[in-house]
């Protein structure tokens, strides 16, 4: 059996309006997400929801947190790999559709990471890194749908100097 990691934070709903959930448009739903020595998430629905549009939605956190999963997996694969990663941007699409009794489901997450490599020689690695990373990545070993990779390699271009 391998070690068993725990992460513990705090939710706390900010949302009441002085009556409660008194009805759906009589409350709001943002909260914060907080933990000992970080700052605090401020946290809502999607608007879709009635949710405020300035703090990020659980639906946002998951495909951000599928992400970055997949950044650090991909960096420690590359060390592995001797790839020099000098740059990595990543624009995630998450998708989730909403079933017809009000609840939903995600039926997939598109990570489409650039990747920037310090020498030519290196760019077949780095591809092949993803891979690595999809099968290390402790999110994307947790969901119950795709997580599909569309990774670009680019290799950074060195300036002359005199």
């Amino acid at each position: 059996m391998g070690r068993t990691h725990s992460y513990e934070l705090t939710v706390t709903w900010t949302g009441d309006r002085g009556s409660g959930t008194s009805g759906y448009r009589d409350y709001d739903r943002t909260n914060e997400v907080t933990a000992p020595g970080l700052p605090t998430l401020a946290g809502s629905s999607d608007p879709t929801f009635r949710g405020d549009r300035d703090r990020w939605n659980p639906e946002q956190l998951l495909v951000a947190a599928l992400a970055q999963c997949h950044l650090l997996a991909y960096l420690h694969a590359c060390v592995n790999a001797g790839v020099v990663v000098v740059g990595y941007t990543d624009t995630p699409l998450g998708q989730m559709v909403e079933t017809p009794d009000g609840a939903g489901h995600f039926t997939e997450v598109l990570l489409r990471p650039q990747v920037t490599v310090a020498d030519a020689a290196m760019a077949q690695r780095a591809a092949e890194a993803h891979e690595t990373a999809h099968r290390l990545c402790f999110i994307a070993n947790s969901v119950n749908f795709p997580v599909r990779h569309e990774p670009t390699t680019l290799v950074t271009t060195a300036v002359a100097t005199d």
